[in-house]
Formats: structure tokens, C-alpha cells, sequence
């Protein structure tokens, strides 16, 4: 569409939102499609998070709010941060936004120049890629593959450093492989970034409390670049408050201003009462969190062993988060009712049109060789799901 600007011209659609239509098209025809496409936790908003957001508009939280939040909800940030992760942080280092994708985008668009190179390891979550983009950065990516459990080394991050690196970006607990970054293997990086200060760091931490070995480690802890750090966090995923839109950064008071400034002209403030929700969240115990925890790990070991019966398809163990991603290169070139499986995405594709089951075709994530499964759903439904795609993927020849 020529009339549109060349900068929305160049911007490819999110493949997770896409695979979700597709199969949300099917549904309503009356075919009972297993949505495996959407990183969603199938859980609900915890009831004391209800009740607060409830409260909030009886007492008439209805005003615009402050452009980086509700100083309350920001010093209970810090106060998260201090007990949970041991890292410390002033209030206005904080920088709440209508999501954590919202604080992503903050970050890239205020630190990155038309030119600079961002260094993203793949597989990496579908929208990295899309921000730099925006920003008219250069994005260098570093592959990694299920051989190492999906995550680069310190020599593979030296060796991808040009003068022209600005930024790295990366998530642990991982989304799309549900890979985590031991603290021995953050320090291996943590060593590199000290040789380089030019470089800035966004660590994205939204899958913190879906970690199913060992408490979770962030690359902020190190002292010598901890001011190069920003931790990008919210609440959709620890207490399944998706819809409620409140994700944060904690950075340098630097980029926190500018992040607030952008924010300014562009959103302001998040909701009020979605606010007062995730202060609640924040306030509280993490019961509902710990329990959601385990049933994910119950689901995961439950699909792995599932997976691990499938001809075809080469999948590992994931440390966190709520998905597999499987490589299925083995089924490219084969055929299928007449058709040839050349790609990832002609496997998304076929799955979903024969075994009515949505996943989403790994090249959206980096790597074209794998699709990503999430297991945010019922045992009855993953068991129903992975015996569908195992059926399914027999008929290729």
C-alpha cells in the first residue's frame, strides 16, 4: 500500500497473533481447534487482585495517573526487586507501562540509533526484532540451537561485538524455548559486557517465576554493569493478569527519563485501576503464583514425555516458561495430501488444517527449523492435542 509510510510498510505481523486468528476462524465454523499458539497462562487473575481492582473504582481511581506510574506501585517494585532479586532500586528507576511489551519498545526507541546494532540470540520472542526495526537499528543475531539447550556462549558474544553494538536483548526464562540462563552462564556474559561500557543490556524477565530449577538469576546482579542493565517485567505471566496490561523496567534514572518522556507523548500512564490491581499482586503473598508454577512443571514433564514419542521430531527439556520447541526439519521436502512440507510454516499450516491444532512456525522466532508448542492448557487438552499432531505428522511421507 503505497500511501502508507514505508516504516509500517516494513513491519511483519506478529506470526502468535496470526496463528491465533487462523485458528479462532476455524472455531467459529464449528471445528474444535486446540489453541497451542497463544504464551498465555490459562489460569485466572487471583481473587485478592480482583477485589483490589474492585475497590479502585469504588473509591474512584479514574484520573489520568503519573506518566511512569503510581509512586506506590513503583516503590513496591523496588521493594520486589530487593526481596526477591536482591538488587536495589530508587522509585524513580522505575517506569511502569500499559504492558511489558509497552517498556520493551520504550527501551529500543530511547537507546537506539538509526544504524546501531542490537545483538539478539535466537530464538528470541517475535516482537525483538520488529522494535529494532522501528528504530531503524541493525539487528545481529547469534544462533543458537537445541544441541545447547538454546543459548549462546560468552565466545559466541565476543565474536558478534562491532563498534557499531549498542544494545543486547535477550529473555531468561525464554520465550519461545523455555531456556534459562543458569547465574554461572550470566556471569560468562556479565565478563564479556565489562569490556565493552558502550554496550547496554535489556534483560527480559517476564517469565521470572516460571522457572522449574533453581531460583531465578538476573545479568542485573553483576555491580559492574548492573547501570547498563534494564530489567523489563510485569504481571501478565506470575499472576495471569494478561488483560490487564502492566508490565515495568527498572533502569538507570537516565533512561528511566527518557523512557518517561517518550511515554509522555505517546501513552502517559497506564490505567489507574490496572494499577491498583498490580499493586495488590505486589502486596501480597506468592501462593497463587507457586501453585501455578508447579501445575505448569506437572504439564511440561506430561508433554515431554509425549513429544518424545513422535517420529520425527527432536525436542529437549525446557527449563521455564510455558512452551517446547520441537525441531521438525525431518518432515521438510516430504508430502502430504499431494502438497510438499517445504518450511516451517507450511508444517504450522498443515497442522492446524489437519490435526485442528495451532502452534507457530519457529521462523518467526529465529530459527526455521523448529514451531513453538505452548502448553498453557488443560492435561486433558495437551494429551489430546500432542496425540492429533503425532497422527497427523505420520500421514507425511
Amino acid at each position: 500500500m503505497t500511501f502508507l509510510s514505508q516504516r509500517i510498510n516494513n513491519l511483519s505481523e506478529s506470526q502468535t497473533i496470526k496463528m491465533a486468528k487462523l485458528g479462532r476462524e476455524l472455531t467459529a465454523k464449528g471445528i474444535d481447534v486446540i489453541n497451542l499458539s497463544f504464551g498465555e497462562p490459562d489460569f485466572f487473575t487471583p481473587d485478592s487482585v480482583k477485589e483490589a481492582a474492585k475497590k479502585a473504582i469504588d473509591e474512584n481511581y479514574s484520573y489520568y495517573t503519573p506518566v511512569s506510574g503510581y509512586p506506590e506501585l513503583r516503590k513496591a517494585i523496588t521493594t520486589k526487586l530487593k526481596n526477591e532479586n536482591d538488587l536495589d532500586y530508587t522509585f524513580d528507576q522505575i517506569v511502569v507501562s500499559t504492558g511489558a511489551k509497552q517498556s520493551l519498545a520504550n527501551a529500543v526507541m530511547c537507546l537506539v540509533n538509526p544504524g546501531e546494532e542490537v545483538i539478539v540470540p535466537t530464538p528470541y520472542w517475535v516482537s525483538y526484532s520488529e522494535m529494532i526495526k522501528l528504530a531503524e537499528g541493525e539487528t545481529v543475531f547469534i544462533h543458537a540451537t537445541v544441541e545447547t539447550e538454546f543459548k549462546i556462549t560468552a565466545a559466541q558474544l565476543e565474536a558478534a561485538i562491532t563498534p557499531k553494538t549498542k544494545l543486547f536483548m535477550f529473555s531468561s526464562p525464554c520465550n519461545p524455548t523455555g531456556s534459562v540462563y543458569s547465574h554461572e552462564e550470566l556471569a560468562a556474559l556479565a565478563a564479556v559486557f565489562e569490556k565493552h561500557p558502550q554496550i547496554y543490556i535489556i534483560s527480559d524477565e517476564i517469565y521470572e517465576h516460571i522457572n522449574f530449577v533453581d531460583k531465578h538469576a538476573s545479568i542485573a546482579s553483576f555491580p559492574a554493569i548492573k547501570d547498563r542493565v534494564i530489567i523489563i517485567n510485569g504481571f501478565s505471566k506470575a499472576y495471569a493478569m494478561t488483560g490487564w496490561r502492566v508490565g515495568y523496567m527498572a533502569a538507570n534514572k537516565e533512561i528511566a527519563a527518557a523512557c518517561d518522556k517518550l511515554q509522555g507523548q505517546i501513552t502517559s500512564g497506564t490505567s489507574s485501576i490496572a494499577q491498583r490491581a498490580a499493586l495488590a499482586a505486589y502486596e501480597g503473598n506468592l501462593d497463587s503464583v507457586t501453585e501455578m508454577k508447579n501445575e505448569f512443571k506437572k504439564r511440561r514433564d506430561l508433554v515431554y514425555g509425549l513429544l518424545k514419542e513422535v517420529p520425527g521430531v527432536e525436542v529437549n527439556l525446557p527449563d521455564g516458561a510455558f512452551y517446547f520447541f520441537p525441531e521438525v526439519k525431518s518432515f521438510f521436502g516430504k508430502s502430504v495430501n499431494g502438497s510438499v512440507i517445504n518450511t516451517a510454516d507450511d508444517l504450522c499450516l498443515y497442522l492446524l488444517n489437519e490435526a485442528h491444532v495451532s502452534t507457530v512456525t519457529g521462523e518467526a522466532f529465529g530459527n526455521a527449523d523448529c514451531i513453538r508448542i505452548s502448553y498453557a492448557a488443560a492435561e486433558d487438552q495437551l494429551v489430546q492435542a500432542v496425540s492429533r499432531i503425532k497422527d497427523a505428522l505420520a500421514k507425511i511421507s
